[in-house]
């Protein structure tokens, strides 16, 4: 692995650091911002939760902040997205173009452009974060990061789609500082990084209901070690700029929407098994969600994103090469989220927070990935850069008319 590149990334990120902690000794305080990214939500599966109160925690959100649809990349993956989202850069540019680029997993060495977390750093803001896609090897921050989705280790050597503990990472480091490895298997245990891979077709033939009950609860189990991290984490090591994630909910969707006969991919013996699993993860998310808040107070902004959607498979999509291949050699998929045209498959974006409207809904897809970095910088007074491609979601803060702000 290219460690000389990575140093000099680090380096070149986050120079600033020591000698803005030298020059401030008694800063003022941060603003505390509470960021939860969840992979593939769907609007569409939780709008019939939250009216039957199933999800009570986000409704809370809703009810005293603003948000509405986020408008994606096209072909969209999460590594693709995540970046996108923490850079406010095109992948083109950052480099981080899909799970594998130029037939390498994904990683933090193929990073072009400065992520937020940097920015941050630089700006004597303390940074915590934990299982966020595409941040395999971790990278020095003010503060600590622990990687997520794509970390390589036992049984994962590709790191795709996999979850190896955090004690059988291989091929670079899964938290920074070193130091805090030791402490989080003393505190949190031995936890699982990402979600479980999906069962094989041939693992599932004759077996169906008995795998996928299996499957699922792997899937709690890792729900209920990642709580347990976000909660250490938000306690024991407190920071003013705090990005946590979740994965299982996209992968639950791929093979297990909820969805008719008359769709393309249905397979009555694995579909019609348990048709709530997919909702089911949201409701179970909003426990998360649940612990998550008992750290926010009145004067925490809290962000809840979602790089994409995810939607059934279209015939009209039969020429498309992913529509029906397995999903990375794996079980078929029903759903997916890598239209040609990510405008079928937005994303979603909650705030609340200090000035932030409450009750108030973007309308349409104005709101974009491209621009979250820039409203998290905005919220931090420290000025957008000239590569980052969105613009602050002024509209969102009390004091703004509801006219969409112009682009930057």
């Amino acid at each position: 692995m290219d460690f000389r590149r990575l140093s000099l990334l680090a380096s070149v990120f986050l120079l600033p650091i020591c000698s803005y902690a030298q020059e401030h000794s008694a800063p003022q305080a941060k603003p505390r911002v509470i960021m939860v990214g969840v992979n593939g939500m769907e609007l569409d599966i939780i709008r019939p939760l939250l009216l039957k109160g199933q999800m009570p925690n986000l409704s809370s959100v809703i009810e005293r902040g603003a948000y509405g649809k986020l408008r994606t990349v096209s072909g969209p993956n999460c590594p693709r997205v995540y970046t996108t989202l923490f850079t406010g850069t095109k992948p083109e540019e950052h480099g981080v173009t899909g799970f594998l680029v130029g037939g390498i997993t994904a990683n933090t060495h193929m990073l072009k452009e400065e992520p937020i977390w940097s920015m941050l750093s630089k700006g004597g803001i303390t940074v915590g974060m934990a299982n966020v896609p595409a941040t395999f090897p971790v990278m020095p921050v003010n503060g600590y990061m622990i990687s997520g989705m794509l970390t390589r280790g036992k049984n994962c050597e590709d790191g795709v789609l996999c979850a190896p503990k955090l004690s059988e990472v291989t091929g670079g480091d899964a938290v920074y500082p070193r130091s805090m490895r030791e402490e989080l298997l003393k505190n949190v245990g031995d936890f699982y990084i990402d979600c479980e891979r999906m069962p094989s077709a041939a693992d599932l033939k004759g077996h169906e209901a008995e795998v996928i009950d299996h499957w699922l609860g792997k899937v709690q189990t890792i729900r209920d070690q990642q709580t347990k991290l976000f909660d250490y984490l938000l306690t024991s090591h407190p920071t003013n700029f705090t990005f946590l994630a979740q994965s299982c909910e996209d992968r639950t969707g791929h093979w297990l929407y909820p969805i008719t006969p008359f769709n393309v991919g249905y397979n009555a013996g694995i579909n019609s098994v348990r048709q709530s699993a997919f909702p089911d993860q949201y409701a179970a998310f909003d426990k998360v969600l649940g612990t998550i808040l008992k750290h926010a107070d009145e004067n925490t902004y809290v962000v809840i994103v979602s790089d994409h959607g995810i939607k059934p498979l279209r015939e009209f999509e039969e020429k498309d090469p992913h529509a029906h291949a397995d999903h990375e050699k794996t079980t078929p998929v029903i759903a997916k989220h890598d239209f040609a045209d990510g405008d079928d498959v937005p994303g979603s974006v909650f705030i609340m927070g200090p000035g932030i409207k409450h009750d108030f809904r973007l309308m349409g897809l104005d709101a974009s990935v491209y621009d979250i970095a820039p409203t998290l910088l905005h919220i931090y007074g420290i000025e957008q850069p000239k590569q980052m491609r969105g613009r602050v979601l002024a509209e969102v803060f009390e004091g703004h008319d509801n006219k969409v702000a112009a682009k930057n």
